[in-house]
């Protein structure tokens, strides 16, 4: 039998003993901790979208069918003109875009089993089919004129037309012989395996029917790349110009070297020609992209790093002046990594959303001084629209989820203008949680956070849940996660500690920087003292009862931990964690992160891959540990999770493998969350009990 079969079997046979009920859980209105049946059930308020008049705003919602198993996403609206409204469901699907005459809204949705464009009037009616393709429609933006769709669709490089595209992909249905050839990576990405086909940009025209033309012309022949990228792309990679005649998108040609490369650029195509696309940035060798142009048409912004090879670089915001082709940054003295911008309608100001020191606010950059300021801090900004009357923007915090909220230009007057999930939350228990900062490596200053367990009561102790984040670079922040919830940990009893290392983002790039070529070292050191500051701080927190936690990176330290600094945990819990440096190079999908991580290849560089293994130290292993892994994570593949899984059981350390077949990197699926949830509790539950 296989690994696949197995670990198949595995999880098959862990289900009676964790069983997950099929019935979504009723709000529950009377007192009670927070805890995942909660977490699952949330309406999650995501992309908003204001009308061109700015006196509405279209947006996502996400819920759950908990007996399918799956999320469920809709569009809805929400007049702002008119006080105290409320939201509108317009049509299920995803990805509101307004026309530009503030009529109507696209929107994707399912036409018999394929994602199609559709259309609704804004005063609500029948839905109109805009697309009717052989092929799923990825993403799409509205011209300015309303007279075109760009849209990305999955095409083979080769074919002449979608039917050809779609022919070919028919042919790949095994019959016999089941294998596939390559000649280069990717073989396979995040959670996929290459078909060979491309994401590419479209241009369709809508008649006057409101439907748009049978067969849309490609506008990037030629660009051996997708657009927008994989696997996370969305279509704030590409935008019209304001007359509508240009597109910009960003796009990496490299040929064979694209796992090692992040070298994005940013082209222009005329959308009216057939002109091959040009490259705007071809002299940065590092990543450049999200294009913006301004209201005038005459600049363009976007985003650019500096470093080739470095995904977790700063993104500066660039100006392009497209009549001169010079260029300069914008807000220079601005250390913090800009995210996809917007401009206000007068063309003077630039928002963006950044990581800083925990939080996730919206910034406001002056495009004149590169002044940049906070205009709505705490918590965390997860989307935002810019009007001509102000801002809407999607917030959420520790203790709430998302909702949107509306303010003025300059982040003043905010106040909620949803409130999805306010019959799930009442009555439900939370921690308080709150920021501390201590002196990490080399005496730096970092940051961390505390959350109480609810119902805490002065003078007693509690167990602790000791999380590590993720990415390396990455950070715990002021918000609502669906994967990482501390809320989730408080509502079962558990204190909370988290800590951002050096490696982590919002502190400048130079903290950011600080964990490249030193994955054990910085970042241990910060734990190390950040547990014993939280010690010293939080007397109610249990030295002899806490459990560490940690995903992806995280998951690497605590395999790291496991070796070098076991001595105060009575449990590790490790999900798609790296396990042997130096496999992990050969398996992975994505080399440029290896790459930089470690200063190059691991046949170049083998001692680095080595300075910080994990697999070099499991004779020091001896601390029970949950080992969890989705069978289709390609960017931390399974054989890291059934070797370190392989070690425990080999070393007779208690020890359990939770795999999922059906998740990639992070778990989604709403029972699979569950289960994740309630087998994690149990085995912390099981090593933190107070001794009789």
């Amino acid at each position: 039998m296989n690994p696949t079969s197995l670990l198949a079997a595995f999880a098959i046979a862990a289900v009676p003993l964790l069983a997950v009920a099929a019935e979504a859980p009723e709000p529950r209105r009377g007192a009670h901790p927070f805890d995942v049946r909660d977490l699952v059930m949330m309406d999650r308020v995501s992309d908003p979208q204001l009308a061109p008049d700015g006196r509405a705003v279209a947006f996502s919602v996400r819920s759950t069918d908990y007996a399918a198993n799956k999320g469920v996403t809709s569009v809805w609206l929400l007049d702002l003109a008119q006080a105290d409204a409320a939201p509108v469901k317009l049509a299920t699907g995803s990805d509101p875009r307004w026309s530009a005459d503030g009529t109507s809204i696209f929107y994707l949705a399912d036409a018999k089993g394929s994602s199609q464009v559709w259309r609704v009037a804004a005063r609500g009616g029948a839905p109109l089919q805009v697309t009717d393709y052989p092929l799923d429609v990825g993403t799409f933006r509205v011209s300015p004129d309303d007279r075109h769709l760009a849209l990305s669709i999955d095409v083979f490089p080769d074919c002449e037309s979608l039917a050809c595209s779609k022919a070919k992909l028919d042919t790949h249905v095994p019959d016999r012989a089941s294998g596939r050839l390559y000649d280069k990576l990717f073989v396979r990405h995040w959670d996929q395996w290459a078909d060979g086909r491309r994401s590419q940009l479209f241009l369709a025209a809508l008649g006057a029917d409101g439907k748009a033309s049978a067969e849309p012309r490609r506008l990037t022949p030629g660009i051996d790349g997708d657009v927008p990228s994989k696997p996370d792309g969305s279509a704030d990679e590409y935008a019209f110009s304001p007359d509508g005649r240009t597109l910009y998108f960003g796009a990496r040609v490299a040929g064979r070297d694209e796992p090692w490369s992040t070298n994005f650029d940013v082209y222009a195509v005329a959308a009216d020609g057939d002109a091959a696309p040009r490259n705007l940035t071809a002299g940065n060798p590092a990543w450049d992209a999200f294009p913006l142009p301004s209201p005038d048409g005459r600049t363009l912004y976007y985003l650019a790093m500096r470093r080739a090879g470095f995904e977790a670089d700063r993104f500066a915001i660039m100006a392009l002046d497209l009549a001169s082709g010079t260029r300069r940054e914008i807000a220079a003295r601005w250390d913090r990594s800009a995210g996809p911008l917007a401009i206000s309608t007068n063309g003077r100001t630039l928002y963006t959303v950044a990581d800083d020191e925990g939080q996730r606010p919206l910034f406001a950059i002056d495009v004149a001084s590169g002044e940049a300021r906070r205009v709505v801090a705490g918590g965390t900004v997860t989307g935002f629209a810019v009007g001509p009357h102000g801002l809407v923007v999607a917030r959420q915090d520790f203790t709430h989820p998302t909702d949107l909220y509306s303010a003025d230009a300059d982040g003043e007057n905010l106040a909620p203008v949803t409130r999805f999930n306010a019959e799930r939350l009442a009555g439900a228990g939370f921690g308080d949680a709150e920021f501390f900062t201590f002196k990490g490596w080399n005496d730096a200053p970092v940051q961390g956070y505390v959350v109480k367990p609810v119902g805490y009561r002065p003078g007693r102790k509690y167990p602790v849940a000791f999380l590590i984040h993720g990415g390396p670079q990455g950070a715990w922040h002021n918000d609502f996660h669906y994967r990482w919830n501390p809320q989730v940990y408080a509502g079962a009893g558990f204190a909370v500690v988290a800590i951002n290392f050096h490696g982590s983002t919002g502190y400048g790039q130079a903290f950011t920087d600080s964990i490249s070529g030193d994955w054990g070292g910085k970042p241990l050191e910060d734990l190390k003292r950040g547990w014993a500051a939280a010690l010293r701080e939080y007397p109610f927190l249990d030295a002899d009862r806490a459990c560490a936690l940690g995903a992806s990176y995280g998951g690497y330290m605590v395999y790291w931990m496991a070796g070098v600094w076991n001595q105060p945990w009575k449990c590790f819990v490790d999900h798609d964690g790296v396990f042997d440096s130096r496999s992990m190079y050969y398996a992975t999908d994505e080399l440029w992160f290896e790459e930089w991580e470690h200063g190059g290849p691991q046949y170049v560089h083998p001692a680095n891959y080595e300075k910080f293994n994990p697999l070099n130290h499991v004779k020091d292993w001896r601390v029970p540990m949950l080992v969890i892994q989705g069978g289709r994570d390609y960017r931390i593949p399974d054989e890291q999770s059934l070797g370190a899984f392989t070690a425990l059981q080999r070393r007779g350390i208690p020890s359990q493998l939770l795999y999922f077949p059906d998740e990639h990197h992070h778990v989604l699926k709403p029972q699979n969350s569950v289960m994740w949830h309630d087998t994690v509790l149990a085995w912390i539950r099981r090593w933190t009990a107070p001794a009789n």
